[in-house]
């Protein structure tokens, strides 16, 4: 939406195929700079969410206008301007394992959850005696930067955030050992532009959130497992969040559930749409991926949850989880043993 809507030509095809559209769309779908929820939707998805879903006729329609419009080169420098090759500077103290807080953020700005969720790692961390490095650049993506963390942590991040050599950089480092973390809104846009990310790390592809109500009470259900993510916490707790779906259950991928959420205990409702997934709904998965490790939590919108109990003994098993505690347990996988 965000690449559409910064075009003249583009606004005025969708507003003469589809004005009625046109008009319902949000001004936070229209947004032209990033952060915005613009840059993780697409025409499409937000014909649903305002109640006039279009027709794959349509949809043709618009997709052959659309092609024939060339990117001028203004378009490709805000496009570009997205992304950064800054490289930060590391320094670690001597903890015996270090995690790298990637906060950096071109979708939905989850903000004061960002920053709760960084101040609990780095308690989290503080407690094992580990280092913790936070950055929103892009360019601690390299091999040398990588190879110095046991796990990264994608904290909310939100819309596409890598350069190409920077995602390669990324899949080397977990596929040969290395962890990842991934909070809330890192899992969460209605589109990836990076198929791994979305269906090989992750697992599961975000459809949408409660609204109404937005936060609700809901029963979580931990599963043990020999990740030991869920040692040491109560089976089933309540908390209130905002509650994520998704459109397939990450089981079907492979992934060991940690926690799942009782759709009986709220309402899976967005806007109207019914959002769910049965009496199966994950809300927190791991898997193997190569020889490395990867964690996702759905929960994590509100600043409160970095408060819970629950929640943050939930975080810090899968910390040490992620960072390589049960090392062994990816790279039998991967070896067949």
């Amino acid at each position: 939406m965000m690449d559409l809507f910064a075009n003249a030509q583009v606004v005025a095809i969708i507003e003469q195929e589809v004005p009625d559209l046109a008009k319902r769309v949000p001004p936070m779908f229209k947004q032209t700079e990033a952060p915005s929820l613009s840059a993780i939707a697409t025409l499409n998805s937000v014909s649903g969410l305002v109640r006039y879903p279009l027709s794959q006729e349509k949809l043709q329609s618009l997709n052959d206008q659309l092609a024939g419009i060339e990117l001028t080169d203004e378009a490709r420098h805000n496009r570009c301007a997205r992304y950064d090759n800054d490289r930060p500077e590391v320094t670690l103290g001597d903890g015996e394992k270090s995690i790298l807080v990637f906060i950096k953020v071109n979708g939905f700005d989850h903000n004061e959850a960002t920053s709760a969720a960084t101040a609990a790692i780095q308690s989290l961390a503080g407690e094992l005696g580990w280092n913790v490095m936070v950055t929103d650049r892009g360019g601690a993506f390299s091999p040398d930067t990588l190879k110095r963390f046991d796990v990264v942590v994608w904290n909310n991040v939100s819309g596409d955030v890598l350069t190409l050599s920077q995602r390669k950089a990324f899949q080397n480092y977990v596929q040969n050992g290395g962890g990842y973390f991934g909070i809330h809104g890192s899992g969460g846009d209605f589109i990836y532009l990076w198929d791994w990310y979305v269906q090989d790390l992750i697992g599961a592809q975000f459809i949408g959130h409660t609204m109404n109500p937005h936060y609700q009470d809901a029963v979580i259900k931990l599963e043990p497992s020999d990740t030991g993510i869920a040692q040491g916490l109560p089976l089933v707790w309540k908390l209130n969040e905002e509650w994520y779906s998704f459109s397939e259950n990450p089981r079907k991928s492979g992934a060991k559930v940690v926690a799942t959420i009782d759709e009986s205990s709220y309402k899976p409702v967005m806007g109207g749409i019914d959002i769910k997934m049965g009496p199966d709904h994950p809300i927190a998965w791991s898997r193997c991926v190569g020889q490395g490790r990867a964690f996702y939590t759905g929960i994590g919108h509100l600043p409160s949850s970095y408060q819970s109990v629950n929640n943050l003994g939930l975080l810090k098993n899968a910390l040490e989880w992620t960072a390589g505690s049960n090392l062994e347990s990816c790279r039998k996988k991967e070896s067949g043993h």
